[in-house]
């Protein structure tokens, strides 16, 4: 029965108290280290060319972040975040929804992007903030965008996106769609209350909105042993009524058929849905990190060994799906592909001074408009601290 705190009432007669760790949730892995399926196990329903997709996308992410580390540390750039060893989680969740979909991000879902079509030039013009970028300049790099794709801008403080996607999910529900909304964030983001109040929003009104948490194993430098002592995050959304799923993020069949799963339960009883996959963030937390600081290189190639690419790439072979030498080809020429679109894109204009205010209002007002010419007058009296492109007061 229920009383009106909506508590489920069971009577005992002697005191109890529920342990720590009373759910135990398992973790879903189709998989294997050496890409062969467990025993009995049928691998989801795939198709060649959207294993293909996944595969092409999550080569172009690794190669892109690769590039652009590098770029940031000549100086070309002046940030970035990798999503090394969490390619899986991203591009594989991406690949189970329907296009139209909203895809609210944190900022390492770039290979969500990429899946959905995003292409090398976008990418570029954004992380170089020039004229050409969808956000004229305004974002930090890898703060993507794009309207076309339905993936909502990339917002810096962390966990916003969280009650946004509930919001914007309950928005489809109340309209009639048949899309829902996935919103991808990090353990450390689950530690912010903006994760508390968007999960318990959502429980209540029945969002069909699909929570998906990378747990990495980091909040920058703090590990999640430090973070919270529960297990993991999938045991919270059952705390808020929410239905949860546990996933090997380095796993894409498993990461595709979990993510599959949730949206078609997120639509059809119309109610949230959270996926926890666990995937070890191989790299740095950003340009600005050293991991050596607060992690072992032993715990680091521990981790190696599950490559997502590497373990997903045997089993294209197995399925005769990917030729070797073809492959190698074609990641080569991807490499001289991105090399060539950062140089052109580090050459196009920033854009003009006075785009800085524009698409706001319908008319900046006089305190922005006195704002600017302040700013265009100290760039006036020191031309040489800024970039050249930056003397574009016209």
């Amino acid at each position: 029965m229920t009383d009106p705190s909506n508590a489920t009432i069971s009577t005992v007669h002697q005191a109890q108290f529920i342990g720590a760790h009373a759910l135990n949730i398992p973790t879903l892995r189709i998989l294997q280290d050496d890409g062969s399926l467990y025993a009995g196990v049928s691998p989801p329903v795939l198709d060649r060319d959207t294993a293909l997709n996944i595969y092409d996308s999550m080569v172009f992410i690794r190669l892109l972040d690769e590039r652009m580390l590098a770029a940031q540390r000549q100086g070309r750039i002046s940030f970035y975040m990798q999503c090394l060893g969490e390619e899986a989680s991203t591009v594989a969740s991406a690949a189970a929804l329907d296009r139209h979909d909203m895809i609210m991000a944190q900022y390492r879902e770039q290979g969500a992007l990429r899946y959905r079509g995003f292409t090398l030039a976008q990418f570029m013009n954004q992380l170089f903030s020039n004229e050409q970028d969808l956000g004229k300049g305004r974002q930090m790099p890898v703060h993507y965008g794009c309207r076309d794709i339905h993936f909502m801008t990339i917002s810096s403080p962390l966990g916003t996106q969280i009650p946004q996607a509930s919001g914007y999910a309950y928005a489809q529900k109340l309209r009639g769609e048949s899309n829902t909304t996935l919103c991808y964030f990090g353990e450390g983001a689950a530690s912010e209350g903006d994760f508390h109040a968007g999960l318990n929003m959502a429980a209540v009104l029945q969002a069909p909105v699909i929570f998906f948490c990378r747990n990495n194993g980091y909040a920058i430098s703090t590990p999640a042993s430090e973070q919270f002592i529960g297990d993991g995050i999938a045991c919270r959304a059952v705390g808020y009524g929410i239905q949860a799923i546990r996933v090997d993020g380095a796993d894409v069949l498993a990461v595709y058929e979990a993510t599959r799963l949730a949206r078609k339960l997120a639509l059809e009883q119309q109610e949230p849905v959270l996926v926890e996959a666990i995937a070890y963030r191989l790299g740095a937390h950003s340009s600005s990190d050293d991991p050596s600081g607060y992690r072992s290189r032993e715990e680091e190639e521990r981790w190696r060994k599950q490559d997502p690419i590497a373990r997903y790439r045997l089993w294209l072979l197995q399925q005769g799906w990917l030729d070797e030498a073809a492959d190698q080809i074609a990641s080569d020429a991807l490499r001289q592909e991105i090399l060539e679109a950062l140089k052109v894109a580090e050459q196009i204009p920033k854009p003009r001074l006075d785009t800085l205010i524009s698409d706001v209002y319908a008319e900046p007002p006089p305190g922005l408009r006195s704002q600017l010419e302040a700013l265009k007058e100290h760039i006036r009296q020191y031309p040489d601290a800024y970039p050249v492109s930056a003397g574009r007061l016209d």
